[in-house]
């Protein structure tokens, strides 16, 4: 342990006290401890900041869950989706009794703020109301485990492309029945693509098609029913628990909130849990499809075999349909090369005994239909999505189904709960933060949780010195300012992408806080080279530019994934995704493991952790303003500013749109510690010695590496004060990699070709005078 000049007793201070015995001071815990003991008793939200009892500002970093909740544990890929009543998630992330293991290594990683995965399909995978008690007392148990390892939770609801039965993960199959499909007859007339859960997804001609299902038949029209069934499908009426006909929105959604309310009940009495996640990534389905002709290129993901909606609607009802085939591109990332006729075999993705009685829902509903005579399809309502059918009112699926939603969802989870829980929520992935989310249409204590990956990555499966902005390319940004150059250029383009997002949050949603709920990179990019090398270059880098991202935004976040079950082969055995930094098998047996935070034992199986595990501000005596760190030589910058109202804070406010860079300083609850705690890790302490530079002549320091916490203590106080300190260890580590940039990488052949042309221009003209 480390100690400046003073003594360690001397590293907290109250301020702003007239009887400090009458307040309890922060206990000797550890920087990223957020639990009651860690945070004085509470975290809550104040404006767009995390705070604790002591009206210290808290950056929450953590993990995803984990990826493998997404299947049962008893999931068979060779069976699927056969048996589909009787799967269990029990176990899922892992077993209780492997539970310290992985929370003492998150702890000693410093990620304590967790994202926990359940889904709609481990909670009411039998039927309607019917629930698995054993999976929710499972779940009980592990979370009741967290605060002992200063971890904290918010349970989310994850889905993609609504199910596994439609290619994804989250809701159970019974919801697709209800709707009248067949679960075993979607594939072939391309209603979902399921080869991605059955352990497909990682050869070339797969990869990354499973987003493409958000488009297909089935997960859009499970959508479009679940958010405005009684708009667009009202003729489908269904038995619902009770045994009296109900609407298909109101069968889905009550049992969807009738499930929340258990789940919140079971777990929200919890100290480790301090909210709900409603739903991972939603998505409209068809409500305001533009075209029945016609997907949004810059919306919807087009790879594969790709029908529009109407060509979706005649393959599923039976009718052979030639369709557009997209293959990848540069610079627009796909382009359509080719048609292929699908369902040759006339299988129909409906049942014949269910609701529709084997018919197209949308058949159903005069949005198509069959001309017998030419014997083809022909579109009859093509604005039905885009307006109310009945008022030709043009909706918005904001603001129309998903905003009353989930107000009525947050009511539901809290009055199950507590009244204090925090809501989790986000827009439709890739888009920004709407500007119609008002105040009076989201529910108190809100957070928005968007997610951000880099596209060109995920789709290329490639990283290196060539990056792309594509959230700014599909906004119209000129082409040549969306490409980036080196590492120095993959920082600053992850940094300009996650600071629109943050900041876009704010512009909409005022002083709300922001997580960023997924942001992840593959394991096994550039062609898994690094799996046969066991050298990670490029993972390291892509990781740390895009953490270096986050910590200019100055935004907390929860990464994807720690998956235990994640290997070299399988990856995370879901459609061919391998986002796991951490794998089981590359890991220790549990009986060598140390649980101490100061131990290395805790590091084996995971990788890139030079770039995962890094320092962090984690409970700041103050409003931070900027951090940023270097990997390469373990220093970090860090700058905050004693809130109030003094006119020495005009320094770091001003005027216009809210920016991540300039957070209000006013309106911020009391301080009444003025002790400053930050994560820096063991991993890059150990054997070194912490400096800390920058502070006052009666400002103080403390680092314990068992504890993994450096204080610093401030003297000076005054509302508007701001304290910058640099941190660095001796001696410096070796060189991860080069901060490359363009010009740092070609000035020499710029230069020398520069000098050659001059020479020739010279030349020219001697010779014309001449």
């Amino acid at each position: 342990m480390s100690l400046s000049r003073t003594a360690s007793e001397a590293s907290f201070i109250l301020v702003n006290s007239e009887s400090p015995q009458e307040r309890s001071k922060p206990q000797e815990s550890f920087a990223h401890d957020w639990s009651s003991a860690g945070t004085g008793g509470k975290i809550y939200l104040h404006g767009r900041h995390f705070v604790d009892a002591y009206g210290r500002v808290c950056n929450l970093r953590g993990v995803n869950l984990s990826g493998n909740c997404k299947t049962p544990v008893n999931h068979d890929h060779h069976s699927f989706p056969a048996n589909h009543a009787d799967v269990t998630f029990v176990g899922r992330p892992f077993p209780l009794e492997d539970a310290p293991d992985h929370f003492a290594r998150l702890r000693r990683w410093g990620l304590t703020f967790v994202r926990f995965l359940i889904t709609w399909e481990a909670v009411e995978h039998t039927g309607p109301g019917i629930y698995d008690m054993e999976y929710l007392e499972y779940v009980r148990k592990l979370l009741s485990l967290m605060p002992q390892y200063g971890l904290v939770a918010f349970v989310a609801l994850h889905q993609d492309v609504w199910s596994r039965y439609t290619g994804g993960s989250g809701a159970p199959a019974w919801t697709l029945e209800a709707v009248g499909f067949d679960i075993h007859g979607l594939e072939e007339p391309g209603a979902a693509w399921l080869k991605g859960v059955r352990g497909g997804g990682h050869t070339e001609d797969e990869r990354g098609l499973w987003p493409c299902g958000y488009q297909k038949l089935a997960a859009a029209t499970m959508a479009t029913c679940f958010w405005g069934g009684d708009m667009f499908a009202p003729k489908l009426k269904v038995k619902g628990p009770d045994g009296k006909d109900v609407s298909i929105q109101q069968l889905l959604q009550g049992s969807f909130l009738n499930m929340w309310e258990l789940v919140a009940k079971t777990l929200g009495d919890l100290e480790a849990v301090i909210g709900f996640e409603i739903m991972n990534e939603p998505h409209r389905g068809y409500i305001e499809l533009q075209s029945m002709h016609a997907f949004d290129y810059n919306t919807d993901l087009h790879l594969g075999h790709v029908p529009t909606a109407f060509q979706s609607f005649m393959l599923g009802s039976g009718h052979p349909t030639t369709v557009g085939v997209w293959t990848r591109s540069f610079p627009m990332p796909t382009r359509l090369t080719s048609q292929a006729v699908l369902n040759t075999a006339g299988q129909k993705a409906w049942l014949d005994n269910g609701p529709t009685q084997g018919k197209c829902l949308w058949e159903l509903h005069g949005v198509w239909g069959w001309d017998q005579k030419k014997n083809e399809g022909v579109v009859l309502r093509e604005n039905y999505f885009k307006r109310d059918p009945e008022t030709g009112r043009e909706i918005d699926w904001y603001s129309d189904f998903y905003f009353p939603f989930l107000n009525k969802w947050a009511e539901r989870v809290r009055s199950a709960s507590s009244a204090d829980k925090v809501v989790l929520c986000e827009a439709i992935p890739n888009e920004f933060c709407p500007k119609s989310w008002t105040a009076e249409r989201r529910p108190v204590n809100m957070v928005y949780a968007p997610h951000w990956y880099d596209l060109n990555t995920l789709f290329m499966k490639a990283f290196g010195n060539f990056s792309v902005n594509v959230q700014g390319l599909s906004r119209g940004m000129f082409p040549l300012k969306a490409f980036y150059w080196g590492q120095k250029g993959a920082r600053d383009n992850f940094a300009l992408q996650i600071r629109n997002i943050v900041e876009a949050g704010y512009e909409s949603l005022g002083e709300t806080p922001v997580i960023i709920g997924e942001c992840g990179i593959p394991m096994d990019m550039n062609k898994g080279e690094a799996f046969e090398t066991d050298r990670w270059h490029w993972q390291m880098k892509m990781m740390d530019a895009m953490v270096a991202a986050l910590e200019r935004a100055l935004v907390g976040f929860t990464l994807w994934n720690y998956n235990p079950d994640n290997d070299d082969h399988t990856g995370d055995d879901w459609n061919g995704e391998n986002f796991s930094w951490f794998s089981q098998k590359r890991a220790l047996p549990s009986t060598w493991l140390d649980h101490t935070q100061s131990s290395p034992t805790l590091d084996n199986g995971g990788r890139i952790l030079r770039a995962v595990v890094r320092p962090y501000p984690a409970k700041t005596a103050g409003v931070p303003l900027r951090f940023e760190y270097e990997i390469n030589t373990y220093e970090f910058t860090f700058e905050w500013a004693i809130p109030g109202s003094a006119e020495s804070a005009s320094t770091v406010t001003q005027k216009g749109g809210p920016s991540v860079r300039t957070p209000p300083l006013n309106d911020m609850p009391p301080l009444t510690s003025n002790k400053t705690e930050i994560f820096y890790p063991s991993l890059i302490a150990h054997g070194r010695n912490v400096v800390v530079r920058g502070l006052g002549k009666d400002d103080r320091w403390t680092y314990d590496e068992s504890r993994q916490t450096l204080a610093i203590v401030t003297a000076d106080n005054a509302p508007g004060t701001v304290h910058r300190v640099t941190v660095c260890v001796d001696p410096l580590p070796k060189e991860t990699f080069e901060v490359n940039d363009f010009w740092g990488d070609f000035s020499g052949q710029i230069l020398a070709w520069s000098l050659v042309l001059v020479t020739l221009v010279v030349l020219l003209f001697s010779w014309l005078l001449g």
